[in-house]
């Protein structure tokens, strides 16, 4: 086999969350692109027909399970449907995620939990329920997208920084368990051109962040879907528990924020 072939996801099936949009989407386009069959999870059953429509024109056969991940009644549905559609499960892409940067001081005991529902429960549970299916496979893998804010600390990321850092433990502790029949690995993100990174980038704070990254850009979508394909395709089949780092070569957070007592992070 030419080294380029094991890049293929040909006939493999992948669940992706989050898929509606920014990194989610460009995900299933890069895995529809290698060949794979691909379900759309999110919750706004429109953003993931119309993605449907444009992964239909690469040839993937896709399946849209409209999908609260936080309903963990949903996630059962979703990997039944899977089933269902496809009787296999090959890839698992926990992409669904999130929590805005906020001081500690303002985020409540039950925010604080909910960020860590929401980034590291979820991804849980799913995983739990997907497992079985994917040690079924020749070479079965999970991708939690994970962030380069859960092991660099900075300024009100408390709770979001500690929840991605759990994710990424998540990774590592599961990959040790369910090794050698499911690989499981991260990848740890930095500051990427999607929706919710949209809401704050004026220009001069994009000016700021592109400064403070080593490659002087903001990630694209793309560059995090180039990083997934390798890691669950059999290019990487030797590669487990590992937080790949996809963030410009930052070794600090380029986000500048206060600390809570005076002082800039």
């Amino acid at each position: 086999m030419a080294l380029l072939d094991k890049f293929s996801l040909d006939g493999r099936v992948a669940i992706i969350t989050g898929a509606g949009k920014g990194i989610g989407a460009a995900i299933a386009r890069g895995f529809a692109e290698a060949g794979a069959n691909v379900v759309l999870a999110a919750r706004t059953a429109s953003d993931l027909e119309a993605l449907a429509a444009e992964l239909a024109e690469l040839g993937s056969e896709t399946l849209c399970v409209p999908t609260d991940v936080l309903d963990f009644d949903q996630l059962q549905a979703l990997v039944t449907a899977t089933m269902a559609r496809f009787g296999r499960i090959d890839i698992l892409v926990n992409n669904a995620g999130g929590f805005p940067p906020k001081p500690m001081l303002q985020t409540s005991a039950r925010e604080f939990e909910a960020a860590m529902r929401f980034n590291v429960t979820t991804a849980y549970e799913l995983s739990r329920l997907c497992a079985p299916q994917l040690a079924e496979r020749a070479d079965g893998c999970i991708l939690n997208i994970s962030s380069i804010a859960g092991h660099k600390p900075t300024p009100c990321f408390a709770a979001y920084g500690t929840a991605k850092g759990a994710l990424s433990l998540l990774t590592r502790e599961l990959a040790q368990e369910f090794a050698p029949r499911v690989r499981v690995n991260a990848i740890a993100v930095g500051s990427t051109r999607t929706d919710a990174l949209n809401t704050v980038l004026t220009g001069d704070v994009e000016k700021t962040m592109e400064e403070l990254t080593p490659m002087g850009r903001l990630g694209e979508v793309e560059d995090i879907a180039l990083g997934a394909l390798y890691l669950c395709s059999p290019a990487a089949s030797y590669v487990t528990g590992e937080i790949l780092g996809v963030n410009g070569g930052m070794e600090r957070l380029n986000m500048q924020m206060p600390r809570a007592w005076g002082g800039m992070g």
